[in-house]
């Protein structure tokens, strides 16, 4: 189960404390903690299965956080999915049963809350990494983390090329926002390609415009490769 794909965007970076937001089972976290033994993790996942499950594998110093979080405080419907890693805040669209055949399966509703009231951010120990994995749900996310995002150092976030969600924010967007806040693209990782239609999403890793030059070699470095490698990955998909 451990989101062993996540470990070369990991090596780029240094860690202190971990936000993971959509933790799902810990797919993410067991991987951080496999790298990071002893950083404290704050593990946010409104489907209740999904976070038991998270609470029995990952172990360490960890918090959870039965919520979704998004722009404002609120109550909102959250749609489950027949793969329950896809449900969000956002109604999967028709695209998304077309490509990867994720349907409707019910709904419910969550609270919401805003990063910002949640975790007071500044007594995190740095560098601080939060992890975006929202289905669509990104820019709201990142809104209502607005006023925190100068304490956090590196995000890395799933974002979409093509929308599979109903009023998703494709990564156009969530580039822009992010360095309009002094957050710099620096890696491209774990493309996502359905037949026919090509890469519809992929991780990507951002840091701090001001990381030293180190950290950017590093990161240049494995993202070529992993650029190298997914594209070779792409091109034999989009052939079969």
């Amino acid at each position: 189960m451990p989101g062993i794909e996540h470990g070369q965007a990991l090596r780029c970076v240094n860690v202190g404390s971990v936000i993971d937001v959509g933790a799902n089972k810990g797919q993410f976290s067991l991987v951080t903690r496999s790298l990071f033994p002893d950083v404290e993790i704050h593990a946010f996942e409104p489907i209740e299965s999904e976070l038991e499950v998270f609470k029995s594998v990952v172990t360490g110093p960890v918090k959870y956080y039965p919520v979704a979080l998004g722009a404002k405080t609120t109550q909102a419907q959250f749609y489950l999915t027949s793969r329950l890693d896809s449900s969000s805040l956002l109604k999967p669209g028709r695209d998304h049963q077309e490509m990867y055949g994720v349907e409707l399966t019910s709904s419910k509703t969550v609270p919401v809350e805003r990063l910002a009231d949640v975790i007071d951010v500044r007594l995190l120990a740095r560098p601080v990494l939060m992890k975006l994995d929202v289905q669509g749900g990104e820019l709201d996310v990142l809104n209502g983390a607005a006023d925190i995002l100068p304490y956090i150092d590196t995000i890395y976030t799933e974002a979409s090329f093509v929308s599979l969600y109903e009023n998703q924010p494709l990564v156009g967007e969530i580039i822009a926002f992010l360095a309009d806040r002094g957050f710099a693209l620096r890696g491209v990782f774990n493309h996502s390609v359905a037949p026919g239609v090509g890469p519809t999403q992929a991780d990507f890793l951002f840091v701090k415009a001001t990381s030293d030059a180190a950290t950017s070699r590093r990161i240049a470095a494995t993202a070529a490769m992993t650029a190298e490698r997914d594209t070779e990955a792409a091109l034999r998909t989009a052939s079969s």
